[in-house]
């Protein structure tokens, strides 16, 4: 059932989005777009969720963490702009916004933006399951700038083509909506990173861990998030075998 969470997440994600959308628009030096890109949607998120969700705690990727999420019974986790350096690339639309809720230890809400492809996806609205593996070529998202390296293996393992993608979030998207079978990644993110395109892929049916099948865990201490699988739900056994073979 829809709640005002998810409601919420996707307006400001969208919202966020249109905003960047015109910051871009304006063009600029690339480096001077990105900073800016961050401290607008940034100053834009966290007002918002003050002035409607008063009592709920805020982890953003450019804001100052402290303890008191922690102890919080809910805790709004975003990335304010999620691929900063496409952002600053003319031309691209693989960068989007996060807005994610935690909630008593579950993600409960979430929206990913994609503003530059004119597209939300949502808990609000969870896109339909994508269709079982094609037959033909496994494709695996990967990062277009720092792939872990064992991506090669395990290509070579499944026979997978390996499908470079900026942002985490559009990553993530190409799985929800079917261009892709799975998103992989082992060098590191934080929170804000996964927290919104994980809480959609679940909507969607698809499956999400870590690369070793254990469960993924938000507000933590230290925010950070090693690596992830995010895969058609079908494809999960198998990826997870072939994962740990190449490691």
């Amino acid at each position: 059932m829809t709640s005002d969470d998810d409601r919420l997440a996707a307006e400001l994600a969208g919202e966020a989005g249109r905003r960047l959308l015109e910051l871009r628009r304006g063009g600029g030096d690339p480096d001077t777009l990105r900073h800016a890109g961050d401290r607008l949607s940034h100053e834009f998120l966290t007002a918002e969720l003050a002035r409607r969700r008063p009592a709920d705690a805020v982890l953003s990727e450019e804001g100052d963490d402290g303890p008191a999420r922690l102890s919080a019974r809910r805790v709004w986790i975003v990335d304010p702009l999620d691929g900063t350096r496409e952002f600053g690339e003319p031309g691209r639309t693989d960068w989007a916004v996060h807005v994610a809720l935690w909630d008593s230890g579950e993600l409960t809400a979430g929206a990913v933006a994609l503003p530059a492809q004119g597209q939300v996806l949502s808990t609000a609205e969870p896109p339909a399951a994508p269709p079982g593996p094609p037959p033909g070529t496994l494709r695996l998202v990967v990062s277009r700038t720092r792939p872990p390296e064992f991506m090669t293996r395990l290509a070579e393992k499944t026979g997978a083509e390996l499908v470079p993608l900026g942002s985490a979030g559009a990553k993530a998207a190409a799985v929800i909506d079917g261009r892709a079978e799975a998103y992989v990644h082992s060098g590191g993110q934080y929170e804000w990173d996964s927290a919104a395109p994980v809480a959609v892929a679940r909507a969607a049916g698809l499956h999400t861990s870590r690369i070793d099948g254990a469960k993924l865990a938000y507000n933590q201490a230290v925010p950070s998030v090693p690596d992830i699988l995010i895969c058609q739900a079908a494809l999960a056994d198998m990826l997870l075998g072939a994962i740990s073979s190449v490691r």
